[in-house]
């Protein structure tokens, strides 16, 4: 009888949470009072696909379910992201019958790093992809060691993980653990020869705190690593990123099928090799795979396009207080070679805590964006003076920034001038408070 009135109740929240805009979080809160372990009750389908990490979640997740529908397969996934135990139990049982099956060949969870354990309490997924571990949002998950021991008691015996290559704290997973398979880039693609950014968190081994070498490096501390100490080391792949080039937009998975990118950015690789490599694990043709990620464009409003008077912009979206969010942002437009105007907003620092602490801001490289086809930089939000000192701390000539703390403000600016191209660097929180202005048209 429980079992029926939590599946009836969860049912009933969703459909009112949809009509009135609500979170999907509090159906699946309902559900778990009436029946704390309905998780382990109701029928799931063969395969269980999680995904978690630092960054690249919720992209990540959005590709897989694209090609395993173009592979035939029916897929039930948290969309909305609402990723703990709560929105978990929503998906679930919002998909499931009165009698508790889930009508799905593949039930596809994003799952937050800090609570995977929670969400994984009644059932285990059968692959268990992570991403990446770095630090992210400091006030809320502290530093990537305490996020990699939260995750640990996720992990069952029976799970087959598909693990990073390249990123040593991820690695780690696969101590004392026998199903793993393996993916990342060559080490001669897109390859830099040692560590870059304004620290360096791969510096020492996550096993025994030995020195750590790089034969080179993609992205911060993610690349071919060693210990000098313990031999910790990059393992080899089972699916691997061949070629790769950015400037074109095109990537060789495997020496054997060609994918094209529609962002060409080195997150955007990681994302796709981790949705080829779990969607192949279980089954789906290669060029069924490649042919989906082709071109592909996130529907998540990562990136967004918009028109704000003679300015065709683009809107970078970079995760809360997510220092390699942001590089990874800042990258993309030093790697473009028009001239443009970049406006860095940051208003809210925070989505669930009541914080103003801004130290992340000097964890950003944005010394990235010191290049010559980058002009004015406007800062702005009320976060701007934050911001300004930060830049002052980098090689960034001071007379090409421009403070303008209210964002209306900074819009309308932007608008009486120029006609270059423009990029808009923020958060999820920010993003509309741009957006959502009369002047700004956005595109499809």
């Amino acid at each position: 009888m429980k079992l029926f009135l939590a599946i009836l109740v969860c049912k009933l929240g969703r459909a009112v949470g949809r009509l009135v805009g609500k979170g999907s979080s509090l159906p699946g809160k309902a559900a778990l009072k009436i029946c704390p372990d309905i998780l382990s009750r109701v029928r799931l389908p063969e395969h269980i696909i999680a995904v978690t990490g630092s960054n690249g979640k919720t992209s990540t997740v959005e590709m897989i379910a694209s090609i395993l529908r173009a592979g035939g397969k029916t897929v039930v996934y948290n969309q909305e992201g609402s990723n703990q135990i709560e929105g978990v139990t929503t998906t679930v049982l919002t998909h499931a019958t009165l009698t508790g099956r889930v009508r799905a060949d593949v039930l596809l969870l994003e799952s937050d790093e800090r609570y995977a354990a929670h969400s994984f309490k009644f059932f285990y997924p059968t692959q268990f992809v992570i991403t990446n571990l770095y630090r992210d949002q400091l006030t809320r998950n502290g530093h990537p060691e305490w996020v990699y021991d939260a995750i640990l008691p996720a992990i069952h015996p029976d799970t087959e993980l598909l693990l990073n290559a390249d990123d040593p704290l991820v690695s780690c997973f696969a101590r004392g653990h026998e199903k793993v398979k393996w993916f990342g880039l060559d080490p001669q693609v897109l390859s830099l020869p040692a560590p870059t950014g304004v620290y360096h968190d791969g510096a020492y081994c996550p096993v025994c705190k030995g020195p750590m070498e790089y034969g080179s490096v993609h992205y911060n501390h993610i690349g071919d690593f060693r210990c000098t100490r313990c031999g910790h080391r990059r393992h080899e792949t089972d699916f691997t990123v061949t070629a790769a080039d950015l400037d074109r937009g095109i990537l060789t998975l495997d020496n054997a099928v060609t994918v094209k990118l529609s962002f060409r950015s080195i997150y955007n690789v990681y994302n796709i090799l981790a949705a080829y490599s779990v969607c192949r694990t279980i089954g789906i043709a290669a060029d069924t795979a490649a042919g989906v990620i082709s071109n592909y464009v996130l529907k998540n409003g990562r990136m967004q396009t918009f028109t704000l008077g003679a300015h065709h912009g683009t809107l970078l979206t970079s995760k809360h207080e997510n220092s390699i969010a942001y590089d990874t942002n800042l990258r993309y437009i030093r790697s473009t070679d028009k001239p443009c105007t970049v406006l860095v907003i940051v208003d809210a620092v925070s989505r669930k805590y009541f914080t103003s602490e801004t130290s992340w801001l000097w964890d950003i490289d944005f010394d990235l964006l010191n290049c010559p086809h980058v002009g004015k930089i406007i800062l702005s939000g009320r976060y701007c003076n934050d911001l300004a000192m930060r830049f002052s701390f980098t090689s960034i000539p001071q007379e090409r920034l421009e403070v303008i703390p209210e964002i209306p403000a900074a819009a309308q600016t932007l608008q009486e001038s120029g006609d270059e191209a423009l990029y808009v660097v923020t958060c999820f929180s920010d993003r509309d408070k741009l957006l959502d202005l009369p002047a700004v048209k956005k595109e499809a």
